[in-house]
């Protein structure tokens, strides 16, 4: 506070600032000590009486002087109506600190409290006080020796009883950033290589944690795999600036009392050759992502990203057959709607991000724009990052040996069929996952999930709100084609700390005749997963060996109401090939302090529509085909229709630049071999060696074996 700062040098170098003392019709508390003076130099004499009480009887702790601490305390406080001193809180590093300021301030006498228009009042304050203690200043001029521009200054603030809080911004702390993230509540971007770090921390034998619900957040996983550490090991201690923000830290690093913040730039950048289809590839993505913490309960997390890129020509052809209503060329997978760039690339912009809020150590709420995943595979039959990011709130819910997400999405169907008035067709999506860790080496997980439309404006439709509620029975509630509901199991048991198996079911719609049946019916809708991992195999520290077998019937997916399809943006919400198809994947990665490597070889037989002029009709492959259209009731087979081998092999090697930015430069070959029974124009024989090199910042999985 500035009044009488000319006459009076405060004590402990920072004024007392009364927080609602705001008019000339207001009187400061009067200690007996100020009885006498006049009403104008009441202020600092309550100020000098205060301050010189307090310089006197505070005992500084023996914790405080051993440990060297110099600082600050503030303390908050109030003279009510009676005239009593009442503290409100304290701020200071020693809880020692705190507990001495309130027993001087016990110690305090009850003086004349301050009056509003002649009537007693309370009036709040805040003290600073300085450690090491300082003596009060002793008053040096009088109001009568003012000059009559310092007066005026004086009788101003008089009436206005201004805070001073000019050294508001010089007071900010400004401490190191010492990896925050790694205990906070924000997610850990869904990365194949940054979770298989870690993965098999999490799959020790007797862990009480839950690894189907993905992605995980920090704190989390930071129980069992010491992120600071492993960054520690992998330092190349430099000690320039540029040194450090290449190979070590983030770009910019912000950290305060109660928030912290990081800032980085990143790329995707490709430059590759589709050497069978004579095609030069490339990819060009600039992004920014932020993150942070706000107090110790709320995370966030925001990338933006703006990309141009032309693929190998199997790739462009996917997304072009994807093009949505509206006269853009195609959807690039698991990104988003492109625009045409030049004559033959795409341009994709998208944003991602999220707000994750822990009330507890039991709950996190989570609200974003992004990509989830069930299971502990490298495919998903429940539901896979296939797709592109959407919209999602989303509920967990931990204790015990439980663990309980709900998820709530809003997805978009954007086929001219569908669209209405130009705009895409809007769907809900309502999913949970209950996961319960039977015994120390046995999890078993219950998921259910239901899709509607907004038909007959019903919009959101909050039947679907309840957490706990059965889906199915709400859809049948509702109109037998309100809603398509799927229900599905996942496990996993753990032999040794080395070996795991896991699998899933889906089930598209339950009959039991025609589930358990033989006849082939086209109800018989369900899929399943086994597969299993070999951490450190052969005895390779760090290898580790990952096979996998999938297999989903005809017309699983699908809906009669064609928008009621377990997809988004024109792709499969679960598994990337869809539906009608058997599939076996085998994957080896290996990480050596920042080197790593990948190899995947998967073969599939997968079964196609012909959609010809001679055959239209559905066959069970497309989860968006109509079942109206379906080719029989009866005897419908695995890889039906225009039947299909598929054949995918993909080796990569890398280099980690970065880890805490996830900045790796690699290099990758893709050897794809696609044979169908019928060549058709969209379905036809083609084979492809993709080479490619990049430096990317890595934030999400791309997947090109499709």
């Amino acid at each position: 506070m500035k009044r009488f700062a000319s006459i009076v040098a405060l004590l402990l170098t920072t004024a007392i600032a009364a927080q609602n003392i705001s008019s000339e019709y207001e009187k400061y508390p009067v200690f007996p000590e100020c009885e006498n003076v006049a009403a104008a130099a009441l202020e600092g004499c309550f100020n000098q009486t205060l301050q010189q009480f307090v310089f006197d009887r505070f005992e500084v702790p023996d914790i405080v002087s051993e440990e060297s601490y110099s600082g600050t305390l503030s303390v908050f406080f109030e003279v009510d109506k009676q005239g009593s001193f009442k503290v409100l809180y304290v701020d200071a590093m020693y809880p020692e600190l705190k507990e001495e300021v309130r027993r001087v301030f016990a110690a305090l006498p009850q003086i004349t409290p301050a009056t509003y228009n002649s009537n007693p009042a309370y009036v709040q304050f805040t003290l600073p006080i300085p450690i090491p203690l300082q003596a009060p200043a002793v008053v040096s001029r009088t109001p009568e020796t003012l000059t009559e521009a310092e007066e005026s200054e004086a009788n101003a603030e008089k009436n206005t009883f201004l805070i001073d809080r000019t050294s508001e911004y010089e007071s900010l702390e400004k401490r190191p950033y010492d990896g925050e993230e790694y205990s906070s509540n924000i997610n850990i971007p869904l990365s194949h290589h940054n979770y298989f770090l870690f993965d098999a921390a999490l799959n020790q034998v007797g862990a009480n944690n839950h690894t189907a619900q993905k992605p995980y957040i920090y704190s989390e996983v930071n129980q069992y795999y010491d992120f600071k550490q492993r960054n520690q090991s992998w330092s190349m201690n430099k000690t320039s600036w540029l040194g450090r923000k290449w190979w070590d830290e983030h770009f910019i690093t912000i950290k305060g009392k109660d928030y912290w913040l990081t800032v980085d730039p990143g790329v995707d950048l490709q430059a590759g050759r589709d050497v069978d289809a004579d095609i030069d590839t490339y990819n060009n993505t600039r992004l920014a992502y932020v993150q942070g913490g706000i107090g110790k309960n709320i995370g966030f997390f925001a990338v933006v990203y703006e990309s141009q890129g032309r693929f190998a020509d199997y790739f462009n052809r996917f997304a072009e057959a994807r093009r949505p209503d509206g006269g853009n060329p195609a959807i690039i997978p698991g990104r988003g709607i492109a625009k045409r760039f030049r004559d033959d690339s795409y341009d994709y912009p998208i944003a991602t991000g999220h707000v994750s809020y822990s009330p507890s150590k039991w709950f996190n709420v989570q609200l974003g724009h992004g990509k989830l995943f069930l299971g502990d595979g490298y495919r998903s039959l429940l539901l896979s990052d296939n797709a592109s990011p959407y919209p999602f709130f989303k509920l967990n819910t931990t204790f015990w040996k439980l663990k309980y997400t709900n998820t709530w999405m809003s997805l978009r169907d954007v086929r001219p069929e569908v669209t209405a008035d130009g705009s895409f067709r809007t769907k809900f999506m309502a999913n949970h996952y209950l996961s319960y860790n039977v015994t120390k080496r046995l999890n078993i997980g219950l998921f259910e999930s239901v899709i509607w439309e907004n038909d007959n404006d019903r919009g959101f439709d909050f039947n679907y709100i309840n957490p706990v509620i059965f889906y199915r029975a709400i859809e049948f509630s509702t109109g037998s084609r309100g809603g398509n509901a799927l229900i599905g199991i996942s496990a996993k048991y753990k032999f040794t700390d080395r070996i795991n198996a896991y699998g899933q079911l889906i089930i598209d719609e339950f009959s039991s005749s025609d589930f358990f049946g033989s006849e082939g019916s086209y109800k018989n809708k369900q899929g399943y997963q086994l597969g299993a991992k070999y951490y450190d195999a052969f005895g390779v520290s760090n290898l580790m060996i990952q096979a996998e077998y999938n297999r989903v019937r005809p017309f699983t997916y699908s809906h009669n109401t064609v928008v009621l399809n377990y997809g988004h943006n024109n792709q499969s919400m679960a598994h990337t090939l869809g539906a009608n198809f058997s599939e076996f994947v085998g994957i080896a990665r290996y990480q050596w302090n920042r080197v790593f490597a990948d190899a995947k070889v998967i073969v599939a037989k997968r079964g196609f529509e012909f959609n010809s002029e001679e055959d239209m009709l559905f066959y069970g492959g497309s989860i968006y085909g109509t079942e109206d259209n379906r080719v029989s009731d009866l005897g419908n087979e695995l890889g039906q229709g225009n039947t299909t081998d598929f054949f995918h092999a993909e080796l990569q090697a890398g280099y980690v630049i970065n880890p805490s930015s996830n900045l790796k430069i690699y290099g990758s070959v893709i050897f794809r071999d696609f044979k169908p029974l019928v060549n058709t124009e969209s379905v036809f024989e083609n084979q492809t060696t993709w080479v490619n090199f990049g430096i990317r910042t890595d934030l999400f999985n791309w997947y090109y074996d499709f």
